[in-house]
């Protein structure tokens, strides 16, 4: 099923995305400062090419770097980014094949929005490492000892 949800995202909304994002990561690579916003536009654009199967947790780790790197991005770029993902959204949402990827878009924008202190992986490894935001499998009951 996530192979199918990928192949219909990239026709319609996807490699759009990922174009958009790699024009950020040129401009920003264009200028030298800015080169960990590229890297962070190229890491979303790449997701946002082929999102079924992956998900995003956050890197408790990191401080008030990232939190500085996202207030910048939203001010260089992340805002019409997230514009994009918001109308593509919306334009998804007006077709019926399209809900379930509009609502993928407009999961995207919170990505979109704030990428530094946030890893991308798959959907499996967040399971096993029980990232918060991710639905693990509850571990079988275990028998309770007999009373004597």
């Amino acid at each position: 099923m996530r192979v199918v949800l990928n192949v219909v995202w990239l026709v319609l909304a996807g490699f759009w995305l990922f174009v958009a994002y790699m024009i950020a990561a040129i401009l920003a690579f264009i200028f030298i400062i800015t080169i960990p916003f590229g890297v962070a536009a190229v890491r979303i654009g790449i997701y946002s090419l082929w999102p079924f199967g992956r998900t995003v947790i956050p890197q408790p780790d990191k401080g008030a770097g990232s939190t500085i790197g996202n207030v910048i991005w939203f001010l260089l770029g992340g805002w019409w980014l997230a514009l994009a993902h918001l109308v593509t959204g919306i334009l998804l949402c007006l077709t019926i094949i399209g809900i379930p990827l509009g609502i993928a878009n407009f999961k995207l924008i919170n990505v979109c929005l704030r990428p530094f202190g946030r890893r991308i992986v798959s959907v499996a490894e967040a399971q096993r490492i029980g990232a918060q935001g991710v639905i693990v499998p509850a571990a079988p009951p275990k028998a309770l000892p007999k009373a004597t």
